[in-house]
């Protein structure tokens, strides 16, 4: 179970220290891919599995669907935890989520979201502001 926040710097090489956390639950594998939001998402190989599932089954004629599959397959990259812990982010990724020198690492169950840590520090403060609204919208779908 990935869960919490935590920050974290990028070396020099694009490498990232997984949180101590969150290591036990990535370390046969995980796949690092686009996620929305310009962050990025990290599943394990069980969750990624049936994420694929899910994805794979989506109907080829909306463009909707392919573009969408696209941007989670076509930018998923496997990685594997160093003796120290941590994963090499490509670099078209930490482009992508214009990752600079520090980052935030967000476990939200199933996954792990890198965020830019500017980036995820006005993404909070404007979710922050709209949490009423928010829980209105999610009441109104019985959660």
């Amino acid at each position: 179970m990935l869960l919490g926040e935590y920050k974290h710097n990028l070396d020099s090489k694009g490498r990232m220290a997984v949180p101590a956390k969150f290591r036990t639950d990535l370390s046969a594998g995980a796949i690092i891919t686009r996620g929305l939001d310009r962050s990025l998402f990290i599943f394990g190989l069980k969750e990624w599995e049936g994420l694929v599932e899910k994805l794979t089954s989506l109907p080829l004629a909306q463009a909707n669907s392919r573009a969408f599959v696209r941007l989670m397959l076509a930018g998923a990259s496997d990685v594997r935890l160093d003796v120290q812990g941590r994963i090499l982010i490509p670099d078209y990724l930490r482009e992508y989520a214009g990752l600079k020198k520090q980052v935030v690492v967000a476990g939200l169950f199933n996954r792990a979201e890198v965020w830019d840590a500017d980036a995820w520090k006005q993404y909070k403060s404007k979710t922050e502001a709209a949490s009423d609204e928010i829980a209105e919208k999610l009441g109104e779908l019985g959660i």
